[in-house]
């Protein structure tokens, strides 16, 4: 099947260059993977920001959270103990670093396409030491008129989910990690199931086991349980390396269509979709056999992190399913889809 996204012709939408770095001596390196919701009539990201000291010619620099501060750590280039064959890893002496650091930032927009920063919102950023490389990649979850933020959160004793909650995005309450390492890609759905909350989530294994999608269930949006896996990575497919949860599933009347992440051993990132039974969702009717997405425009194919198209936020009006993606991981792009043609392109009754 061929790609189906309508990609906005205004795309990149964001870039690095279009935002003020959060504090003096750092620069805007990415822009990725907003977190959408709507709020007070307006299309509002949650963008997640990464930052890096300006380079220097023969000198490795990163940032980390310390305390109520940020502690700049410099390596030369040429020390052998230094990896950097990943643009986004430093690996160092046995100790593996992100060369940014991630907060997430809030814009809004009164079209969908056009956004700027309002007065009177705060940056959120890492508060514990569970956060001190950063928070990254939020979904936002609308329940009973609370907003649920689920995001990763990174420190050296490894990547967990943290979650946030607030009605008015200003004031929040912070519940902490609510799935410990190694865990990420966490979306609540946005409706109680027989009077219990769920959730997607992607934990991860080396050894036994893979990146696989899981689901998990709750009596309260934080003490989660229950927990099976529901969707693996393919042998030979466009997702055989990884797979993890977009944004909350959008409830239609032939099940819960979620928008999910796949890449390959390249590390070429698409996006495909499932279908999730109503009354148990647990249960997968349906999925992609070919990307409903994949990296083929230039600001996709180049930037911090090649050929990647990634989402964790989306607007559904109507049949209209409007995706907000990171792609390469530099830019904040948008596209559109018929929700009517990803479900005619699915493969039912498939084991998954």
């Amino acid at each position: 099947m061929k790609d189906i996204a309508q990609r906005f012709i205004q795309n990149p939408l964001l870039s690095p260059k279009d935002l003020k770095p959060s504090r003096p001596g750092l620069e805007i390196t990415c822009l990725l993977n907003p977190g959408v919701f709507t709020f007070e009539g307006k299309t509002w990201l949650l963008v997640r920001v990464a930052e890096r000291p300006r380079q220097q010619e023969g000198v490795i620099s990163f940032p980390v959270l310390k305390g109520t501060g940020i502690e700049i750590i410099a390596i030369s280039a040429d020390d052998p103990d230094l990896n950097t064959d990943d643009p986004r890893v430093i690996r160092y002496r046995g100790l593996d670093y992100l060369t940014t650091l991630s907060h997430l930032r809030l814009l809004c927009s009164d079209d969908g396409l056009h956004f700027y920063e309002p007065e009177g919102y705060p940056l959120l950023q890492g508060e514990t030491p569970q956060e001190a490389f950063g928070v990254e990649d939020c979904r936002v979850a609308l329940i009973e008129g609370m907003y649920y933020l689920t995001y990763t959160a990174v420190s050296e004793r490894g990547v967990g989910v943290g979650l946030r909650k607030t009605k008015d995005w200003k004031n929040f309450e912070s519940i902490g990690m609510i799935i410990p390492p190694h865990n990420k890609d966490c979306a609540i759905f946005e409706e109680k199931i027989n009077g219990k909350f769920y959730a997607l989530h992607r934990p991860s294994s080396v050894d036994i086991g893979g990146n696989y999608i899981w689901i998990a269930e709750s009596p309260d949006g934080i003490h989660w349980g229950g927990h099976k896996c529901i969707i693996t990575t393919r042998k030979n497919h466009w997702d055989s390396a990884r797979v993890g949860a977009g944004a909350a599933p959008i409830k239609t009347e032939k099940g819960w269509l979620e928008i999910y992440h796949g890449a390959n051993a390249g590390h070429k990132y698409c996006l495909g979709a499932f279908l999730l039974d109503l009354e148990d969702p647990a249960i997968v009717l349906a999925r992609s056999v070919e990307p409903i997405m994949e990296p083929m425009a230039t600001y996709e194919l180049t930037g911090f992190f090649g050929h990647v198209v990634f989402t964790n936020g989306h607007v559904v009006h109507g049949d209209e399913l409007t995706i907000y993606y990171g792609a390469a991981d530099e830019f904040v792009c948008g596209a559109k889809f018929s929700i009517h043609e990803i479900l005619t392109s699915l493969t039912y009754h498939h084991d998954s």
